[in-house]
């Protein structure tokens, strides 16, 4: 009991057993409030990109398809989409390449009762130009253009499968690729 005694005495008269509980419980809140507050934002930044026209495209896409070329040739290729939507905008890019070929399209949209608008360039080849179309829901039909150059995109969506066709009046004549989550 003497030893009791001095031991709590030693310590202010607390027990200091009770610290590293305290400590850890502590600390365990700390977690919790961290990771509530984490969860919390996720959800909010998912619901922001979720509640506009472009929602059904959110996130990375990949897969394959083919190009076809000028000369009539059709080349494999393999491509990741992402897409970064928030309310009525979004940003896109789309890579695609294969062993001979490749592209990168990137476009900034936004929709207005379900009317596209917005801007285009493919970065390999130094050319931008403008975006219009109609669509909503995961599937739009839209008019890449530039002096030139004319491509009708067309991107239809259902559930985690994707499918992209392209068709141009260029030395690129097409792509069909298909695409998942």
């Amino acid at each position: 009991m003497e030893h009791l005694q001095a031991y709590r005495a030693a310590g202010g008269g607390k027990h200091r057993a009770n610290k590293p509980i305290e400590a850890r419980a502590r600390n365990r809140r700390l977690l919790i409030a961290a990771a509530v507050l984490f969860v919390a934002g996720v959800v909010n930044s998912e619901s922001k990109a979720q509640s506009g026209p472009f929602a059904p495209l959110a996130g990375t896409w990949n897969g394959s398809g083919t190009v076809t070329l000028d000369d009539g040739s059709t080349e494999r290729i393999r491509c990741r989409a992402k897409y970064a939507p928030i309310g009525p905008t979004m940003e896109m890019s789309l890579t695609c390449a294969s062993d001979a070929y490749k592209f990168n399209l990137g476009a900034n949209v936004k929709s207005e009762g379900g009317a596209i608008a917005g801007s285009w360039s493919e970065a390999s080849r130094n050319i931008s130009g403008s975006l219009q179309g109609r669509g909503a829901g995961g599937n739009y039909e839209l008019i890449a253009s530039t002096a030139g150059f004319n491509a009708n995109i067309s991107l239809k969506t259902s559930g985690n499968k994707q499918n992209v066709s392209m068709r141009a009046d260029s030395q690129f004549r097409g792509a069909n690729i298909s695409l998942s989550k």
